[in-house]
């Protein structure tokens, strides 16, 4: 399927045996919410990558939601076969339908992230791209804090709060992270962010925990703005307690005027 391996060896340094060493016992998986109104979603995924590769950890991306490509059919079979190498630090799964192969009768699929785990025992980071509906049935037992997604367009807006009420109610999920693909210039960005985080409050009972801008029109080489680092950084060290550490939050209460909080965070 591939000519390559799916994990490549990276380049050796001081510290590198221990790296391999603490990902065989703490590998992140970070949830990132499908937004299907963010025309440069890929842009967002591509710097979060090298947010983590800048840590010399290695990315498995498995892109599970509807406009991913269908999940090979030897995926199956032997999952780790599927697995494209597409840098020494960057991985990828087509991975559409893939979860809801591993339904249980509570309707959760969290078995699809324990054979990703087995599947690459040596990424260090796990992003798994899907719609909230999916990444609320893939992280029904222990949930780290989702990155959700938007741009410089209403729709984007009203999805990401759809998105994040989904997972309140579903989960008790209480914090997020936002990834903003738009143009840096634009005045808009930074009231997308404060629109979201306000919804939030309000309606929700939920935080926006941080956001960071990925502007297509930067060059991927060169260094990434310190927001994304911060956001990326922050996701590593939720992750290294995603293993131990389930919600066992209430269900939260909702204000009747949720029902129209979607309009209001869009306009």
């Amino acid at each position: 399927m591939r000519d390559r391996p799916a994990f490549p060896s990276v380049p050796q340094d001081q510290a590198h045996g221990l790296r391999q060493l603490f990902a065989a016992t703490h590998q992140r998986f970070v949830p990132l919410v499908h937004n299907p109104h963010v025309a440069f979603g890929g842009v967002a995924m591509e710097r979060l990558c090298a947010a983590f590769g800048e840590q010399r950890l290695h990315t498995l991306v498995v892109d599970a939601a509807d406009t991913a490509s269908s999940a090979h059919e030897l995926a199956q079979v032997d999952l780790s076969a599927c697995i494209e190498g597409l840098s020494p630090l960057v991985s990828y799964l087509a991975a559409r339908g893939l979860p809801m192969r591993h339904l249980d009768a509570r309707g959760t699929t969290g078995g699809f992230l324990d054979a990703l785990a087995e599947a690459a025992p040596r990424a260090d980071v796990v992003v798994v791209h899907a719609g909230a509906s999916d990444i609320a049935r893939l992280f029904a037992r222990r949930m780290p804090r989702p990155i959700l997604q938007a741009a410089d367009a209403p729709d984007s807006l009203t999805h990401a709060y759809a998105s994040m009420k989904l997972l309140t109610q579903r989960l008790a999920v209480m914090s997020y992270d936002l990834l903003i693909a738009a143009p840096s210039e634009s005045p808009r960005v930074p009231r997308i962010a404060e629109r979201l985080a306000d919804c939030a409050d309000r309606f929700l009972g939920a935080a926006l925990h941080d956001w960071a801008l990925a502007d297509p029109a930067v060059d991927p080489d060169l260094p990434l703005a310190p927001d994304l680092r911060r956001l990326a950084g922050d996701q590593l060290r939720i992750g290294d307690g995603y293993a131990d550490h389930a919600h066992t939050f209430p269900a939260p209460t909702h204000r009747a005027a949720a029902a129209w909080a979607a309009t209001a965070c869009a306009t």
